[in-house]
């Protein structure tokens, strides 16, 4: 179940190269030039994970499929979007299909780089975007107020006018340039505006695009960012994206080991912005693990042990009899399945047994 993370940002501020560096199915152009990109890019990510690999040095297996992200790079927004400007219907049409949103906000100066805004700031930027989508979301409630208002005020359907209030609710919110995400609907409320797949009731990750100089430090245009963002909730990333871009280039381990030490780097940010791209989501991740194959499986947390087994295919959660269950580090400790069960270290779980990261499994099924 790869799900969508999309891109976005105001034209040129390295969406693309970034889309590039992550997504090794799939290139996007990338020039200096607004609208570089028209049609939505997307790509498969694999998402790192040293468990994975430890399987496989255990298990030996003949492969091993790692778990993955989609991630979708989106046309730049301008301000205006939300009226058409900059053929933005289009674009926030794309943004409506993700499930999380990765923001990447320009933190460098280069004069040979085009900007229509100005001077560099990247709080400003952030605010133009946040603006754009929040006008999108306010002309989507207010539609459906529209439709709904007279039966809302007869009161003749408790239903409509409860979902009624709700609306009236994101609409004030909205109106005080607040994102959906923040007014905290409960469980039983999102129905009533889950058919307008909101703009700002998505979860954001933001990139702070820095110079080469400022990617271990960060810069006064990325600290001002972190600032602005520190009580959202959301999380921001430091990285170069030109950088990262060039290390995705490498085929050889070695060399990419290489380039990453000359620039004294521990690991690419790439990885960091995946996990965190996951961790947005509320995705886990559980193993099966035999000698055919070694293999990541992407839940929601909080899922039951027949909904995981709905992943690898329909009819386990149909005819799900039951799960055998081994934690990882038992499984490490241990250094087998067989060594595992023979420790009682292999559980036999049933239906209401709640998938835990990282959670080694095998599922029985009736069908």
């Amino acid at each position: 179940m790869a799900l969508k993370a999309g891109i976005v940002g105001l034209p040129n501020v390295g969406k693309s190269t970034l889309f590039n560096a992550v997504s090794s199915s799939a290139k996007a152009q990338a020039s200096n030039y607004r609208f570089c990109t028209i049609e939505p890019n997307t790509g498969l990510v694999n998402v790192p994970d040293p468990r994975l690999n430890k399987l496989e040095e255990l298990v030996k297996p003949d492969r091993v499929v790692p778990t993955q992200i989609e991630i979708v790079d989106i046309a730049g927004l301008v301000r205006g979007a939300s009226k058409g400007e900059g053929l933005g219907n289009k674009f926030l049409a794309n943004i409506r299909e993700v499930d999380a949103i990765i923001h990447v906000i320009r933190c460098f100066e280069d004069e040979n780089i085009l900007r229509d805004e100005g001077p560099i700031n990247p709080v400003g930027d952030k605010e133009i975007i946040e603006t754009e989508l929040q006008l999108k979301d306010l002309e989507s409630v207010e539609k459906k107020m529209q439709r709904s208002e007279k039966i809302a005020k007869q009161g003749s359907d408790p239903k409509i006018k409860e979902e009624y209030e709700i609306l009236k609710r994101c609409q004030e919110h909205l109106n005080k340039g607040k994102n959906i995400l923040s007014l905290g609907l409960t469980k039983e409320e999102l129905p009533a505006i889950a058919d307008l797949f909101l703009l700002t009731n998505k979860p954001i990750l933001y990139v702070a695009n820095v110079d080469e100089a400022s990617m271990h430090t960060g810069n006064k245009f990325s600290a001002a960012l972190i600032e602005a963002v520190k009580n959202e909730g959301n999380e921001t990333i430091v990285m170069t994206n030109a950088i990262e871009a060039q290390i995705a280039e490498f085929d050889s381990p070695e060399d990419k080991q290489m380039f990453m030490e000359e620039y004294k780097m521990v690991e690419p940010a790439l990885d960091r912005l995946i996990h965190s791209t996951y961790k947005l989501l509320n995705l886990s991740t559980y193993f099966t693990a035999g000698v055919q194959e070694v293999r990541a499986w992407t839940i929601h947390k909080g899922w039951k042990a027949p909904q995981a087994a709905s992943v690898i295919h329909t009819d386990f959660e149909k005819g799900f009899i039951k799960a055998e269950v081994i934690a990882y580090n038992d499984f490490v400790h241990y250094g087998s399945e067989a060594a595992c069960r023979d420790n009682g270290k292999l559980r036999i779980e049933g239906k209401e047994y709640l998938v835990q990261d990282g959670d080694v499994m095998h599922f029985r099924f009736n069908v």
